[in-house]
């Protein structure tokens, strides 16, 4: 169910827009089974990034909540409206912001840019699985070449 599209408007007041995003529309958060944030974002929010995360914790405490990130990391120093943000973080900066909030709402992170992707957690766990799978067909063709040398 797609509910709210908060834009800051010149800002990255993050704080102000998931505040409404939470208190107004999951107010009814009982009705459902599974809820889900995602932010589409290109930099830093305002607020420092361990009240943000104190916050997301406290949210998500007692509920199915989730908040995924993606993130787009764009090389320009200002906003197409030429406003310089009220906090500045460099790229790394940004996505290490980004990956401990989305991780403090249980969610997903994900960071593009236009060369590809440079980080994502469902990559990471496809790629983990590729490799658990690999790991254990080598154990199976390790077992079945002993068994044939016992027989």
């Amino acid at each position: 169910r797609w509910v709210l599209n908060l834009r800051c408007k010149g800002s990255r007041n993050f704080m102000g827009a998931l505040r409404r995003a939470v208190e107004v529309d999951f107010k009814d958060k009982e009705k459902h089974n599974s809820q889900g944030l995602y932010l589409l974002t290109t930099g830093i929010p305002d607020q420092e990034t361990h009240t943000i995360s104190s916050y997301m914790t406290e949210v998500c405490r007692g509920f199915d909540l989730h908040l995924h990130v993606c993130l787009f990391n764009v090389m320009v120093d200002m906003d197409s409206s030429r406003i310089m943000p009220a906090r500045y973080a460099s790229p790394d900066e940004t996505a290490i912001a980004f990956k401990e909030i989305a991780q403090a709402g249980n969610g997903r992170f994900h960071c593009f840019g236009e060369a590809g992707i440079f980080e994502s957690d469902d990559i990471t766990i496809i790629a983990s699985e590729i490799e658990k799978a690999n790991y254990y067909s080598k154990k199976c063709v390790f077992l079945v070449e002993s068994l044939k040398q016992r027989s």
